[in-house]
């Protein structure tokens, strides 16, 4: 089984791209992806979980839904973040650094709640390593996702290999292949982090050269790695099932 943990209902791309339910569910069926995790960003909390609950509802055996955490000094949205997990069956939270700050008085409470209702939070941290470095120490029983191997088609391949030690060093790090171009670096941590913490994702869709292509070549870029059969397995889907507990 093949499983996507990193779908955007809505990308933050300049133009604040949105795909369809529709759209999503093509794209899997084309490039051969069994289910999808599936999230709204550059939006409010509310929003991302209309519309991520609106795909799970045309599409409940295809579409996981996570919610968007867009917390401010000035608003918390424990409650709203509260009602998608515990009310609406949302598997996880999603947090982008690009949006909101990744200082302890913003994002611990989030954190915190996902830590007690045991759901994983998938993290954009552009490259901020010692934040993310404080989030694990600070809660250990969280599952931290770090989304693109710590930064977006990063080829600084030291700052790779910082956030691939935090994941050594911390149990509860796991990272996303999405958007990674060194990709013997998603080899390499198969061996020293384990592919049991390593999760396929493809930042999708994408436009160019079309949605069903470009997911493809993100399947392709783990197939190619040639690596063990269970090491392939757990990264292209199994290692996001037993997260969220599938």
């Amino acid at each position: 089984m093949i499983v996507d943990a990193h779908v955007h209902l809505k990308h933050g791309d300049v133009y604040r791209t949105e795909y369809s339910p529709e759209t999503i569910v093509e794209t899997m069926n084309g490039a051969g992806i069994d289910l999808s995790i599936v999230f709204a960003i550059s939006t409010t909390t509310r929003r991302s979980i209309e519309m991520a609950l609106e795909a799970r509802r045309k599409f409940p055996e295809r579409l996981i839904p996570f919610v968007y955490a867009l917390p401010s000094y000035e608003r918390p949205v424990i409650e709203e973040l509260r009602y998608a997990i515990v009310d609406l069956g949302f598997k996880g939270i999603k947090i982008h650094a690009g949006e909101c700050s990744l200082a302890e008085y913003i994002i611990d409470p989030v954190i915190s709640l996902a830590e007690n209702l045991k759901v994983p939070c998938l993290i954009d941290c552009v490259g901020r390593h010692l934040d993310i470095k404080r989030i694990a120490e600070c809660f250990p029983n969280a599952k931290i996702i770090v989304a693109h191997f710590g930064k977006y088609l990063c080829e600084d391949e030291g700052l790779i290999d910082k956030f691939m030690s935090l994941a050594e060093a911390h149990e509860n790090i796991y990272l996303d292949t999405s958007g990674v171009l060194l990709t013997h670096k998603i080899r390499e941590a198969a061996e020293k982090v384990g592919s049991n913490r390593i999760v396929f994702g493809t930042d999708g869709p994408q436009r160019e050269p079309d949605t069903v292509s470009f997911t493809i070549k993100e399947v392709r870029k783990i197939k190619s790695l040639n690596l063990k059969t269970e090491d392939e397995e757990n990264i292209l889907g199994r290692t996001i099932l037993e997260i969220l507990g599938i």
